[in-house]
């Protein structure tokens, strides 16, 4: 059967219901599987399922394994032990594609999809509520069965009808490469990030009473807290004894959101603690934290969910998500090994790859661009010791990254701490320096309000309109042909057998046995290398590691501080 420019002799319409307990791996109820061409029709309940070694479609070369959100699918192949399809059309993924940046009344899921292209659908409190029949968990009585397998049936229905109405506006190839990354995202969570048990058990327990203990020891620097309440007033004097300058809201209110914080605390390390110390205050609940009986942090990894395509896990729920000094709770199992690889600069090597400019890349081949864009703009001499001349490649690292966010002097100036005048005079030395980065950006912009879109390497898609703020346009190509770029990472990696735990923004956290921990690593960089070679026409951006050997466990500098004072509170708390 023909599907756009490609042949497949079967195309099956596949969908699983399933229970997944925060943290655990899918457990699988039944299947519904249609063959698209003869409307063969397969139903299989849970018993059925687990005794079998394959599914019952094919999955090699000549098939086509249609879903809505396959990874669902896929982590249900993975935890029955069957074979994993080799081509995967995922409708749900070609629906974000199509829609991205533009208003989708209803939603992105199933029933959303089938309003925006006006077709018929079960009702969504139907839905709901067979839904909630699957997740209440057995034994389901012989109608509740029956009930539960023709609402799979109805799901398999409406996909073939999404299909039907799809396929003609699809780029097949270019969506198949993309279902490929479900593959590797339902790998991935099925594998999960090992997290230390009893540590996370303890602090859960004493939360309550460290929490209050960390307010005392933390904020006797700042006075800011008045019992566990964030006082905005005395946060505005801590600021202006410190002679720190902080961006205002438009009504003149200090800008108080984490995103504010976070870039403050890049430029004005003292600002750090109190950054952790408010997202554990207030945001932080130890208990949504998925971990699985196997000690395994494990939820979903929202692919595609961004504009940029980038995962949006919950923030709650993975262990990469809340405060930062938590990520200390990842621990190798004995006798395991875990490595957190990431690309070096690899915004900045984006930009410098896709706009062609050539002194962007030759300062990205130095190993230290934003070192090497001082010494281009002239503002420090071109030998001399890097340690002398930190605190000025620290402004002008903030410049470069704030060019990829389309920041203005304003915002630059906030974010160094300089006056608007200053960074005015940065962004300027980057025009200078870079002319052929900003053709292109500014024809990044152009382009997209001419065409009413822009897409990336592999053509995931951003769809502008009058609205569209330039700023996310300008850095759309950096963000989203970076999310290209970890995603075949992915793919890259856990084909060739290496066990990913975690997809993080630019990095990856894999794991193996300390015996093959090295080669892993290497097998690893190298995914990585050729991902970039692929994404960027050939330009190979640098990674690196950073490697955790059983009994240690992983540390983010930005969190060590806080970690070692809770441990240490709690440490107290036993010995009361």
């Amino acid at each position: 059967m023909r599907i756009g420019p490609v042949e497949f002799r079967e195309v099956w319409l596949v969908d699983f219901e399933f229970v997944a307990p925060p943290g655990e791996r899918p457990i699988p109820v039944c299947l519904v599987a249609r063959e698209l061409a003869t409307g063969r029709q397969v139903s299989l309940w849970q018993d059925e399922l687990q005794r079998r070694q394959a599914p019952p479609y094919e999955t090699g070369p000549d098939a086509l394994f249609v879903a809505y959100y396959a990874s669902a699918e896929i982590g249900c192949h993975l935890t029955l032990g069957w074979p994993v399809p080799m081509h995967i059309l995922d409708l749900f993924v070609e629906f974000r594609n199509l829609t991205n940046g533009k208003e989708v009344p209803c939603g992105n899921g199933l029933l959303g999809a089938l309003a925006w292209f006006g077709l018929s659908c079960l009702e969504a409190t139907e839905k709901e509520r067979m839904r909630d029949l699957v997740l209440r968990g057995g034994p389901w009585s012989g109608t509740e069965r029956d009930a539960i397998l023709t609402y799979c049936a109805s799901d398999v229905s409406a996909l073939e009808r999404l299909f039907r109405r799809m396929i003609p506006a699809l780029d097949v190839p270019r969506a198949v490469y993309r279902g490929r990354y479900m593959k590797a995202a339902a790998r991935i969570e099925h594998t999960g990030v090992p997290i230390d048990v009893l540590a996370l058990t303890r602090l859960r327990k004493h939360w309550p009473d460290v929490k209050d203990r960390l307010i005392t020891e933390i904020d006797g620097a700042y006075g800011v807290f008045e019992g566990r309440t964030f006082k905005a007033d005395r946060w505005a004097w801590w600021l202006t004894t410190h002679d720190i300058p902080w961006p205002r809201l438009p009504s003149g209110a200090l800008a108080l959101d984490d995103e504010t914080f976070r870039q403050m605390a890049r430029v004005h390390p003292t600002v750090a603690p109190m950054r952790e110390l408010r997202a554990s205050v207030a945001k932080l609940r130890l208990e949504d934290l998925a971990v699985g009986s196997d000690g395994r942090n494990r939820c979903l990894l929202s692919a595609y969910q961004a504009r940029t395509g980038r995962n949006q896990p919950s923030s709650t729920r993975f262990i990469f998500g809340p405060a930062v000094w938590l990520r200390s709770l990842i621990r190798p199992d004995r006798g395991r090994g875990l490595a957190y690889l990431d690309w070096s600069q690899q915004e900045f090597g984006i930009a410098a790859a896709l706009s062609g400019d050539t002194a962007m890349r030759a300062a990205y081949e130095t190993g230290d661009p934003y070192l090497a864009f001082a010494r281009q703009a002239g503002a420090v001499p071109a030998s001399g010791a890097p340690q002398a001349q930190g605190a000025v490649r620290d402004q002008f690292k903030a410049c470069a990254l704030a060019v990829q966010y389309g920041m203005g002097a304003d915002s630059l100036g906030h974010r160094i701490g300089q006056a608007p005048v200053v960074a005015r005079e940065l962004l300027g030395l980057h025009r200078q320096a870079y002319p052929g980065f900003w053709r292109w950006s500014d024809g990044i912009v152009d382009y997209a309000m001419l065409n009413g879109q822009l897409h990336t390497t592999f053509g995931w898609t951003i769809h502008a309109g009058p609205t569209t703020n330039a700023r996310s346009l300008r850095n759309f190509p950096m963000q989203a042909n970076g999310a290209e770029m970890l995603r075949l990472a992915c793919c890259l990696a856990t084909e060739h057998g290496i066990r990913v735990c975690a997809p993080v923004h630019d990095a990856l956290l894999i794991e193996a046995p300390l015996d093959d921990l090295s080669t892993a690593v290497a097998i690893a960089r190298q995914a990585m290398a050729e991902a970039s070679s692929l994404v960027l026409g050939g330009f190979r951006l640098r990674s690196e590691a950073k490697v955790i050997r059983y009994p240690e466990r992983y540390q983010d500098g930005r969190g060590t501080h806080m970690w070692n004072t809770a441990w240490g509170i709690l440490n107290g708390l036993a010995h009361a």
